[in-house]
């Protein structure tokens, strides 16, 4: 049946009106799911393509992939790295976090935090990287003397990346070209006495937290304010988010803070962990430093 033409006007009351989408109006754009075909190509199991590769997999010819594959490059979907081949870029994985902070990992989350805050009285966040800057997807204010001191940005205002424990610890776990992108954007600028301001400095502090359980902040973004941090990952091992715990110097002392709170921030992280697929080697979760426990703090 030959395809009638479409009016993109109607009379009405004597007005040229925009006429409503029949059957025959074509609901999507083709470009749009090009560009998403290629997107979709990038896997755990094939994260690198060439020009060709997509081409012969997509059905399309090698001058229209590299037309699309330039224009997701431009739009930062996409990066050329050696001999012309290409992954997905950071402006994919902020889609993805966004999405999972939105929906998946908060609903995940929001258990484990709501006991961890019930059990120890400390505020409790949970954050995802945005940038960078640290963005708060849930926050649970402590009730203990004090907390007002350190109350975080409301959760509109992205935390700085380089001077908290939460930003650090997702800074560190990036890949390294990521990292390096990111800091060499940064401005570091000098919040306490104690705020790293030296971006050697602050890729050595990195290399330290790379790969643990937990990350810690030592008044670097407010005087008087401690933050730790434990990693949330996935079925892949991917750090996606964390989970932090601040207190005033008037609250607790670093080391006790640590000590006593740190090893029940790390068991949350890692139940919600496990809701995202991922598994301990050991799958063993400890209650405490040396037996000690919440109660009493």
């Amino acid at each position: 049946m030959p395809r009638t033409r479409l009016a993109t006007h109607r009379l009405v009351g004597g007005e040229m009106v925009p006429s409503i989408p029949t059957l025959e109006e074509p609901r999507y754009s083709q470009s749009l799911e090009r560009g998403l075909a290629i997107l979709e190509c990038f896997t755990p199991e094939q994260p690198v393509w060439g020009i060709a590769e997509l081409a012969d997999q997509l059905g399309m010819s090698r001058s229209t992939t590299h037309r699309y594959v330039i224009t997701l490059v431009e739009l930062g979907h996409l990066k050329q790295g050696k001999k012309r081949r290409y992954s997905l870029a950071m402006n994919v994985i902020d889609l993805g976090l966004s999405a999972m902070a939105s929906t998946k990992l908060r609903d995940h989350a929001q258990p484990f935090l709501a006991d961890l805050h019930r059990r120890s009285g400390y505020t409790v966040v949970l954050a995802v990287l945005d940038g960078p800057g640290v963005q708060i997807v849930d926050s649970l204010r402590g009730r203990r003397r004090g907390q007002g001191l350190i109350d975080l940005s409301p959760a509109s205002a992205p935390l700085p990346v380089y001077c908290t424990a939460l930003g650090k610890l997702l800074l560190a776990n990036l890949p390294e070209s990521e990292q390096r992108r990111v800091i060499a954007e940064l401005t570091l600028t000098r919040r306490t006495p104690q705020t790293i301001t030296s971006k050697t400095a602050l890729r050595a502090d990195l290399q330290g937290i790379r790969g643990e359980s937990l990350a810690a902040a030592d008044e670097e973004l407010a005087p008087g304010m401690y933050s730790i941090a434990a990693p949330i990952r996935t079925e892949s091992r991917d750090v996606v988010a964390a989970i932090g715990m601040d207190a005033h110097a008037s609250m607790i002392a670093l080391a006790d803070f640590i000590g006593a709170l740190g090893p029940h921030l790390v068991a949350t992280a890692d139940r919600v962990s496990a809701r995202m697929g991922y598994r301990r080697d050991d799958e063993r979760h400890s209650p405490g430093v040396n037996g000690v426990g919440l109660a009493g703090l």
